[in-house]
């Protein structure tokens, strides 16, 4: 029976897994990245797809950085050179100077990346790596550009070279003394080459007068190539010589083999980790040109906003393809199952598609192309039966095959649930056209009896529909939820838009209509699905549909009414700054004339003095000087505050100013008969004598009328409150200190204190208080300690009485 290995890799064939594998590819920099992006490996567990997708966020980040990017110019496929290597062969030149460039380019690579503060999980790539700069140097030693042996490899083959260069040259310098000499007898003057030696082109009928070995001759016979026999012990030296030269070269490649071979787990190691960050540069390129975002894998529910189906989106971009319509998904955790209805070619198997390749991509550490935050939990499988399974060489029928590969998922889901010790299945099901092929009404139960098998054993199953059974079951269990692909009556187009809360309409008529189907023919069926009754069922849904048209479009009012609001409030907000900054500007200006005003006023009255002195001027003059000062003073107060009221008295809750300290407070209580005021200022609360505040408009407090006179007990609980009014020099505050530091300042005013001291220490946990009145009570200068009145602070405060 086939594995779910099995049935999971027909899934991945199904939804075309391979061709985004060859698009993810041609963003990789290296072969080792493409061969390895092709496969695109997906994470066996939930951490290690976190892992990868936080691999794909730090590499994105570090391409975008980086000038030009993060590079893998120079890695090479090496695997083969260090398995020939391994096993004792001797490779060519060329391919262990690749070696020798793949060393020196994952050097450069981990410079770049290795920093375990800003990149953790990519840096974990590198533990372990060894470059073997020993080894590169070696080699790049021992060859040259285009992997020639180095005359520096080797002493012998740098004595060779030598002496190959002069028998060369002493060939080649008889050659061209034989040309002048014989020039009378040879087609041309050009030394050629057959069987790799030198030839001259002789005259067929002068052959007899130069002595040589024939190599070859014309197509007409009228031209020997001849080599002449003056140079062909040289020739034959020179053989020697380079057959001497290979031999050495072929030793030093040989050395250079065995040392590669000695370091093969190295390598391999070192070729793996290039693959992998050419994998996760891959990843990330291919995310940055999807638009995508970086999901939160292993959520409750999924959150799949304005989804785009990757294929569909390469199709648009790269081969001129229609525009891609997304989809939004949004699952909550109850749900199980999610029926997709509606016409044919409306969108709901590539809805499926989107969603399966959503949930590969994120496990492969790919992120998402949709908008807002992508939300979707771990799936170990997705499973999915998808397009017609007919088979002719299986004797299987479109219905045959569809259940087969049913009772493949089955089993596969059984596998997953013992592995998750009976739970719920951590796979996604995809089911396209559930319960086709059949008779209707069986198809249908058997779908229904399906989904509900499914929704008691896998976390989430996705079905496409045109049973109507299947649309009711959302109402009889909360498992299951409709949506439905939107079809345009207008137009009797599909809008590939999905809709979520609604079954939908197949519109089967429609579709037939807008392809050509003779109007009778469709007149009948019209009629037909009246007297059957079906009609009812589509004016039910045609209603919802009707009603979430209405609902929708009140929200796109609501919505345009709530951007025209933000855009006045941003309006009126810029226009309060402008009246504000205009205000400013003009208190500037009368600052300035004001400063300007008093400036000539006082230069004015420095040059009346000096007349006075002189005697040039008289009373008159200064009198006319000082009206003039008196309209400039008049003037510019009338500008700076409105006079003060009189007769004013601050009510609780009234906000005045703070004279000593210059700021606003709230008045919260008035007491002493309207003589003292308790309030606060920011944080602090403080009482303060009625001359000590004023209005915040430069009104002056008026002390109301002396109070008639007070009962005998009123008199005796007043006095013992205080025998003299609350002032600063009779008030210290000890808020906030220790008991030993209190202690130390009430000591300080006692001593320049008369009559009564005000300790305001808080209430707090109490201890500073109970430590003062201990120490305080034992002083031989103390009369007695009590609570403050109410007003004053109350047991927030203690009046200290002095003998």
């Amino acid at each position: 029976m086939p594995s779910t290995l099995d049935i999971e890799a027909e899934a991945l064939q199904l939804l075309e897994w391979g061709r985004l594998g060859q698009q993810l590819a041609q963003f990789a920099g290296s072969v080792l990245g493409q061969k390895l992006c092709e496969a695109i490996p997906l994470a066996p567990n939930l951490e290690e797809a976190r892992r990868r997708l936080e691999e794909t966020a730090e590499i994105l980040g570090l391409d975008g950085l980086l000038e030009g990017g993060l590079s893998f110019v120079g890695v090479a496929d090496t695997t083969d050179t260090v398995q020939l290597c391994l096993k004792g062969g001797c490779s060519d030149g060329e391919a262990l100077l690749q070696l020798a460039n793949t060393l020196a380019a994952a050097r450069r690579l981990r410079r770049q990346i290795d920093d375990p503060l800003l990149r953790p999980v990519s840096t974990a790539l590198l533990v372990g790596l060894r470059t073997l700069p020993e080894l590169e140097q070696q080699l790049r030693f021992a060859l040259e550009e285009g992997g020639r042996v180095a005359d520096r490899a080797s002493s012998a083959l740098e004595a060779l070279r030598r002496q190959l260069a002069a028998q060369r040259l002493e060939r080649q310098r008889r050659l061209q003394e034989l040309i002048r000499r014989w020039a009378a007898q040879l087609q041309d003057n050009v030394v050629s080459q057959r069987h790799n030696r030198p030839v001259l082109a002789v005259k067929a009928s002068a052959v007899g007068q130069i002595q040589g070995q024939v190599h070859d001759s014309s197509a007409s016979g009228s031209t020997l190539f001849i080599e002449p026999q003056a140079v062909v012990a040289l020739g034959n030296r020179i053989a020697e010589l380079e057959g001497q030269e290979r031999q050495e070269e072929r030793r030093v490649l040989l050395n250079l083999s065995k040392a590669v071979g000695a370091e093969a787990d190295g390598l391999a190691a070192l070729q793996n980790c290039l693959a992998r960050l050419d994998l996760a540069l891959a990843r990330a390129r291919y995310s940055a040109w999807l638009g995508a975002v970086k999901p939160e894998l292993g959520s409750q529910h999924w959150q799949l906003l304005e989804l785009r189906h990757p294929l569909l989106v390469w199709q648009e971009r790269q081969e001129g393809g229609a525009p891609v319509v997304p989809v939004s998904l949004q699952i909550e955790p109850n749900l199980r199952v999610v029926a997709i209805t509606g016409p044919n070619t409306g969108g709901k198997t590539v809805t499926l598609k989107s969603l399966g390749l959503a949930t590969l991509m994120a496990r492969a550490g790919l992120f998402l192309p949709c908008q807002g935050t992508a939300k979707l939990p771990w799936c170990a499988a997705v499973l999915a039966d998808i397009g017609d399974e007919q088979s002719l060489q299986q004797n299987l029928s479109t219905f045959s095959g569809h259940v087969k590969r049913i009772a493949r998922i089955l089993t596969a889901i059984t596998n997953l649930q013992s592995a998750a010790n009976g739970g719920l299945a951590p796979a996604l099901v995809l089911l396209d056209e559930v319960g086709a092929g059949t008779d209707p009404s069986e198809g249908s139960a058997l779908a229904t009896a399906l989904l509900q098998q499914l929704a008691a054993t896998v976390q989430l199953s996705v079905a496409t529909t045109h049973f109507g059974e299947l649309k009711a079951l959302k109402y009889n269990d909360p498992r299951f939820e409709n949506a439905s692909v939107e079809f345009n009556e207008a137009s009797l187009r599909p809008t590939y838009r999905l809709l979520w809360g609604i079954p939908g309409r197949s519109n089967a008529l429609a579709v037939a209509r807008r392809l050509g189907l003779p109007e009778p023919v469709l007149q009948a069926a019209e009629t037909m699905l009246e007297n059957q009754g079906a009609s009812s069922v589509n004016s039910v849904i045609f209603g919802l549909e009707e009603q979430r048209q209405r609902q929708q479009e009140a929200a796109e009012e609501a919505a345009a009414l709530l951007m025209r609001a933000e855009l006045l409030h941003e309006e009126l907000q810029q226009r309060w700054q402008q009246q504000q900054q205009i205000k400013i500007e003009q208190q500037g200006l009368a600052r300035d004339q004001l400063v300007g005003s008093i400036r000539e006023g006082q230069k004015e009255v420095r040059q009346l003095i000096k007349r006075l002195r002189r005697g040039d001027a008289g009373g008159e003059d200064a009198r006319q000087a000082g009206q003039r000062l008196k309209v400039l003073e008049a003037a510019h107060r009338g500008q700076i505050a409105p006079p003060p009221v009189k007769g004013w008295l601050p009510q609780v809750g009234d906000r005045v100013r703070l004279l000593s300290l210059g700021k606003a407070a709230e008045v919260l209580a008035i007491g002493d008969g309207g003589n003292s005021l308790q309030l606060r200022c920011g944080v602090l609360r403080l009482t303060v004598p009625l001359d000590g505040i004023e209005g915040l408009h430069g009104e002056k407090p008026v002390a109301p009328p002396p109070a008639p006179a007070a009962t005998p007990a009123t008199v005796v609980k007043s006095n013992a409150a205080s025998s003299s009014p609350r002032t600063s020099n009779n008030s210290v505050d000890v808020r906030g200190m220790r008991v030993h530091e209190a202690e130390a300042v009430v000591e300080e005013h006692l001593r320049r204190c008369r009559g009564t001291l005000w300790v305001v220490h808080g209430v707090g946990t109490g201890r500073l208080k109970r430590g003062l009145r201990s120490w305080l009570e034992g002083l031989n200068y103390v009369d007695k300690v009590c609570d403050a009145n109410q007003d004053e602070g109350g047991p927030g405060c203690s009046v200290v009485w002095l003998r």
